[in-house]
């Protein structure tokens, strides 16, 4: 804000000053001091909106322009050799004024739409950029990207958008103390993502101002791109998977890596709470799968051995259907040995 006001002092007063030195009269004077704030306000307009193109759009547009300028001085050259043409000093300063302006624009507009397809200085855009995986502010909230980055699973870059950034920060300054503190904790697993060897956290400036919601942003975002989204929200992976965007998530990873359990196999469970039907017990394994335990709530606090009937397997996870080993014994039909 400070330079902002200095940058209108300074063009309001050089105004002021040009103006004094060339004019007499008090009210041209004060044209000069209006010009001048006048520029200095276009200016800033400028820089508000150059901030929102990423820096290999403004240099892909300068270097188009530069060239586009080249180019203009090679045509403007060649002219100078047609007489008929030179003969007539009025029209040499607009057909400098054409060349100049079109050539320019050209390169201008060129340069800063094409410049994705091109390789600046080492950079290989569509390389690099198709090899982004972009997080999702529920991926970030969870926190367990952090932990499978640190096993060294997933490597490379990850994108983290600045409007995910936004609503990370508005969810950490929430009145409500649950949402502040997810959003800190959000704040955190990124600083700690950042110093993870072998990921690169590379927050980009792409917005979609004409699109409404986060979840929408980052499909557009995907689609320009073409990079992959990390995310544990269901309805988000239905969407993006229906556009045709592909999804990293860290449910199904986490379910994919839960020990296999088959119907029949033993095993040793703290049952923790009633079920929902009649009689049922609730355990858990390690990894937060459910067990329902038939004929265990009795048992509630207590280690027992349950024998796998049946595994259900749905998009929120695992459920595995179990009952008392004593139970199933009891079940088995009593074999008379016939001599």
């Amino acid at each position: 804000m400070v330079v902002k006001i200095l940058l209108i002092l300074a063009c309001s007063i050089s105004g002021y000053s040009i103006a004094y030195h060339i004019y007499s009269q008090w009210w041209q004077w004060l044209v000069g001091l209006i010009g001048g704030l006048f520029i200095a306000l276009f200016v800033i307009q400028i820089e508000q909106s150059i901030r929102k193109v990423s820096l290999r759009v403004i240099l892909g547009g300068v270097v188009g322009m530069i060239i586009g300028l080249l180019i203009a001085f090679l045509f403007a050259y060649g002219l100078s050799f047609v007489s008929n043409i030179m003969e007539k000093r009025q029209v040499v300063p607009w057909i400098y004024t054409l060349l100049t302006g079109t050539m320019g624009y050209l390169g201008l507009v060129l340069g800063s739409k094409k410049v994705e397809e091109l390789s600046f200085f080492g950079w290989g855009p569509a390389k690099e950029i198709s090899d982004y995986r972009i997080l999702d502010t529920s991926v970030v909230v969870d926190g367990r990207i952090a932990d499978i980055c640190d096993t060294g699973f997933l490597e490379g870059n990850l994108m983290v958008p600045r409007f995910v950034l936004d609503e990370l920060q508005f969810i950490a300054d929430s009145s409500d103390s649950l949402k502040r503190a997810r959003g800190r904790r959000g704040l955190d697993i990124l600083n700690r993502m950042q110093r993870s060897s072998g990921i690169c956290i590379d927050v980009v400036d792409h917005d979609f101002p004409k699109i409404k919601g986060v979840d929408a942003k980052l499909v557009a975002l995907a689609k320009k791109t073409n990079g992959k989204i990390i995310t544990n929200d269901f309805n988000l992976n239905k969407v993006a998977e229906l556009q045709g965007i592909k999804i990293l998530n860290v449910n199904e990873l986490a379910n994919a890596l839960k020990p296999v359990v088959l119907p029949g196999e033993l095993m040793t469970v703290k049952i923790i709470k009633e079920g929902k039907e009649p009689g049922q017990g609730v355990a858990y394994l390690d990894d937060g799968t459910m067990i329902i335990v038939d004929n265990a709530n009795r048992h509630q606090g207590m280690n027992v051995e349950a024998l796998v009937t049946s595994v259900l397997q749905t998009a929120a996870g695992r459920m595995i259907f179990s009952e008392l080993k004593a139970v199933a014994d009891e079940k088995k039909p009593y074999v008379i040995n016939a001599k």
